[in-house]
């Protein structure tokens, strides 16, 4: 479609903003310029509009450092088109390689986070109000497949949000296709000393990406069944995006009573209220609960179903494992959501009786030497008699080790401590916090657990070692 009327797409920005009160008089505007179609359109449409808003301009280019090849040329371009607007660019250069590694994000997670950050540290030097983004309706189709096709709720099929904070998108209303016709039109557009009304980023070209692939093969797909399928699907995202608000106040008022504890790892709520709330209610609750966890991100709309599995018909102490080392726990009044990650006991050497602290897991593990006959004295969880005629100081306490074994008190056959920690029904992720006494290469207790039974007590023992767990509280 080509405009004869250039102020049709003007109007059409100008209604999206009206819409959603993305300016007021006297803004100071940042805008998100990386020299592709959107950003020059979105750059240039707010330049024409800015003496009618009372409007400053800024511009900023984000250096993702993936491109060396590329981006010296688009700096360039952006350069020329800011001159020629007479709107003052600034340029920074992000790390995303050293982000991915640090954050264990996708390369477009980390690209996205730092490009957000650096576009907010620039607004505020700036003391810009506004950071405007170049999306468009496509985009906004493209969300919202991409979102349904990995299985997202109702929350992420409502879409690119037109307002969020300071982030506003005046062309969220607007096809590519517009936006592109508006660029090619020479009375338009035609400030490149080449005549080239702006760049290609060669990776909006590969089908390495899902959102690439939606838009290189399955979106012409759809349009031979539906022309109008951006318009279609932004509607239904906008339609979401109302119900969302309404449920989003439901939600805060909710979270503000649920939360027990959290931290940027972890998260717990209260259990009762989620086991008799709604399910349309505590998949958002979960939902929300999760989005603003840091450590608990990524997590799908299919994990919330398994989470809500564990909450309604699970019992106290049942646990499910999700990606990303995400754990949920049905505790006996909270449900924790964490990603911490799970306690690994040092190495702990007894020299002689007394206390020894196991910091990790707040415990004090007291020994002391009991002389005289032995007789049948009976073991605890909390503390363990052993043979001290077969046992002798220097002791060692640590974690499991691949090959470990003991002769469990009671059984008196071999037993992988792998296998045992597997019948005890142990969670895996506890597994490394549970401190194994050592005599030589031997298990002679599993701390809080059982005894080997090679190092009882019997009759004619002369010297008895007790070992028993306190809690620690200094």
């Amino acid at each position: 479609m080509m405009y004869n009327n250039l102020m049709e797409i003007i109007e059409k920005l100008k209604n999206s903003v009206k819409k959603y009160s993305m300016l007021q008089d006297g803004s100071r505007v940042l805008v998100g310029l990386s020299g592709g179609p959107d950003s020059v359109c979105l750059l240039t449409i707010l330049n024409k509009l800015k003496t009618e808003y009372n409007m400053v301009l800024a511009a900023a280019y984000i250096d993702h450092g993936l491109r060396p090849d590329e981006t010296p040329g688009e700096i360039a371009f952006c350069r020329n088109l800011c001159k020629s607007l007479d709107v003052p660019l600034e340029v920074r250069t992000i790390d995303v390689k050293s982000y991915v590694k640090k954050e264990g994000l996708n390369k477009q997670e980390a690209a996205r986070d730092l490009r957000y950050e650096a576009l907010n540290q620039i607004a505020f030097e700036l003391n810009a109000d506004r950071i405007a983004l170049g999306h468009n309706a496509d985009d906004q189709a493209e969300t919202v497949l991409m979102r349904l096709i990995r299985g997202a709720g109702p929350s992420g099929l409502s879409g690119i949000p037109p307002v969020r904070g300071k982030i506003i998108r005046p062309l969220i209303e607007t096809e590519r296709s517009e936006i592109e016709d508006f660029l090619f039109q020479p009375s338009t557009f035609n400030l490149q000393p080449s005549g080239q009304p702006f760049v290609t980023d060669s990776s909006n070209l590969k089908d390495e990406y899902l959102r690439n692939k939606i838009r290189l093969f399955l979106m012409p797909v759809i349009r031979k069944i539906n022309s109008d399928v951006v318009k279609t699907i932004s509607r239904t995202a906008d339609i979401l995006r109302d119900e969302e608000r309404y449920f989003d106040v439901q939600v805060t008022k909710l979270l503000m009573k649920l939360i027990s504890r959290k931290s940027d790892e972890k998260i717990e709520l209260f259990l009762r209220p989620l086991e008799a709330m709604e399910t349309v209610l505590l998949r958002r609750v979960l939902r929300r609960a999760i989005d603003e966890t840091k450590g608990l991100r990524g997590t799908s709309f299919a994990n919330i179903d398994d989470i809500m599995g564990i909450v309604k018909s699970g019992k106290s102490g049942d646990r499910i494992y999700l990606p990303n080392g995400v754990r949920a726990i049905k505790g006996y009044s909270t449900l924790v959501l964490t990603s911490d990650l799970p306690v690994k006991l040092g190495t702990y050497i007894l020299d002689g009786p007394g206390d020894t602290v196991i910091r990790e897991t707040s415990i004090v593990i007291r020994s002391e030497i009991i002389e005289g006959a032995g007789d049948d004295r009976g073991d605890d969880k909390r503390i363990a008699f052993i043979n001290g005629d077969s046992v002798h100081f220097p002791l060692t306490i640590r974690s499991r080790q691949p090959g470990d074994f003991f002769y469990p008190a009671g059984f008196g056959q071999r037993k992988k401590i792998q296998d045992y920690f597997v019948d005890k029904k142990i969670p895996r992720d506890e597994r490394d916090a549970i401190p194994l006494l050592i005599f030589k290469n031997d298990i002679i207790w599993v701390v809080g657990s059982r005894r080997d039974e090679r190092y009882k007590v019997e009759k004619e023992t002369g010297k008895i070692l007790k070992f028993e767990i306190k809690p620690y509280t200094g």
